[in-house]
């Protein structure tokens, strides 16, 4: 590490939408310009975020997911098979002071077998890996990311009587996806999940049971999941998973720590990275991290993609180091939790601030290791 990925500066993925970039897109919802015009404004976009991201000093480089309105969604919804609604039922994010912000998430069906007819990433890939100077970073939803929300009643029981069909075609779907990303290049890969974080929850662990899933169980299948799609990755592509509490304008869903989920994920999921929350009490402490097993890493999220003040370097040094008490220094590496703007809503900050944090990030990740 330090010289591949995962490295000691890394960040989640994506960045604040550039103003132009939200009016361009709702002009083509509107049909005032097309796919070709709205594309050309998002490559634009995406030139100047990969040139930011370098001149910060950062080396695992996204495209900022500027093509995307919501992380999961744009992806998923390209599998044959997946049926998006909206408006089904609200959810409500919770924020630190107390209030709620409203959200009525898009929902996915599946409503006939699932299947990958067409690269989904590969014309995204090919663009970002055109214009960066470091590695270029893929970031997707993990696969459970179409089974948690909606569980059994989200697949159709005519086309899948038996789910071990369903997940079996999901992880072929998830297979051959990868299989085109690496055979175009692509060496550094991101999946993002909500779902085993959100099972770190007392109370939706319990919902989660009430409705006749066993918590553990589904852990257990989210690692069967992830292993089963990334089955066949060329030997030098690096793989992490990134776990998310939720993140809407600056709000969020789940807490708790990892304890319930620790021992079962970190050996069970054969991937290189964990992409951890840890930037307040909602995450827990850092005693599940004892269940880290050598050769893999973990990418302490001790900074806060949500609020726009920067913190102390002292202060996240302090963090790293309770944080090695549990596991080797040079098996760690630091980032924010979650992206600066999972959805094209955006966290409650400035493009200034994001850059600023992101250049504490890199001071500290130099200070401590020596490198980014």
């Amino acid at each position: 590490m330090g010289e591949k990925a995962p490295f000691r500066a890394d960040h989640v993925g994506s960045f604040l939408r550039p103003k132009r970039l939200s009016e361009a897109r709702a002009k083509a919802q509107e049909g005032k310009i097309d796919a070709a015009e709205l594309r050309a404004v998002e490559d634009e976009c995406i030139r100047e975020v990969v040139k930011k991201q370098e001149e910060h000093g950062l080396h695992g480089i996204t495209d900022g997911e500027f093509r995307r309105t919501f992380f999961h969604v744009d992806f998923l919804e390209k599998l044959d098979g997946v049926n998006v609604t909206y408006g089904e039922f609200s959810s409500h994010f919770r924020k630190d002071d107390g209030s709620e912000v409203g959200f009525a998430p898009p929902t996915m069906h599946v409503d006939s077998k699932i299947g990958h007819a067409q690269p989904i990433q590969g014309a995204d890939f090919d663009f970002l890996k055109s214009v960066v100077s470091h590695t270029p970073k893929v970031c997707i939803p993990a696969p459970s990311m179409l089974h948690f929300r909606g569980g059994r009643k989200g697949i159709s029981e005519s086309v899948y009587p038996d789910l071990e069909a369903f997940y079996d075609d999901l992880a072929a779907a998830y297979r051959d996806e990868i299989a085109d990303l690496a055979g175009r290049g692509c060496r550094y890969l991101q999946m993002d999940d909500t779902n085993l974080a959100y099972l770190c929850d007392p109370e939706i662990r319990q919902r989660t049971a009430d409705r006749g899933d066993d918590p553990d169980d589904l852990t257990r299948l989210y690692c069967r999941m992830v292993n089963d799609a990334i089955k066949g990755r060329p030997d030098d592509m690096v793989i992490g998973v990134h776990l998310c509490r939720g993140n809407f304008k600056s709000a969020w869903v789940a807490q708790g720590g990892y304890e319930p989920v620790a021992e079962i994920l970190f050996n069970e999921m054969n991937i290189d990275a964990f992409f951890l929350e840890y930037d307040d009490e909602r995450s827990g402490d850092f005693a599940p991290l004892r269940h880290m097993p050598k050769g893999k890493t973990v990418v302490l999220g001790l900074m806060s993609s949500k609020k726009a003040d920067v913190e102390p370097a002292d202060a996240i040094r302090k963090r790293i180091d309770e944080a090695a008490a549990y596991v080797p220094l040079e098996q760690c590496a630091l980032s924010h939790q979650c992206g600066f703007s999972s959805t094209a809503h955006g966290n409650e900050l400035s493009e200034d601030d994001q850059w600023r944090k992101l250049d504490r990030c890199v001071e500290v990740a130099q200070a401590v290791w020596g490198s980014v």
